[in-house]
């Protein structure tokens, strides 16, 4: 997970903000239940990519106080870069494993 983990919390936010425990399960989900990750695994991830200016956060309105998570202009221009980057990881993987 090291170096993808980032990667992997932009995509999931792609779709629209969630908060912290709705990402852990959607990464869960779209994985198959292979990225089953613990909160203290994704939480400081959420903090590292908000303080980079990748995401940015607000308390949801409600019943239950929830910190949601959405991404910025600068966390889609990196998720657009970190996949044209794992494409080209994995194209090479190919070719060296074909």
């Amino acid at each position: 997970m090291k170096g993808h983990l980032d990667a992997l919390i932009l995509a999931v936010l792609e779709s629209g903000p969630l908060h912290g425990y709705a990402i852990i399960e959607r990464l869960k989900e779209r994985s198959g239940g292979a990225l089953a990750l613990p909160e203290g695994t994704v939480y400081p991830a959420l903090h590292r990519l908000e303080a980079t200016g990748y995401l940015s956060s607000s308390w949801s309105d409600g019943g239950r106080r929830r910190r949601v998570y959405r991404l910025t202009r600068g966390g889609r221009r990196e998720l657009i870069t970190r996949r044209s980057e794992w494409k080209a990881f994995t194209t090479a993987i190919e070719a060296v494993l074909a």
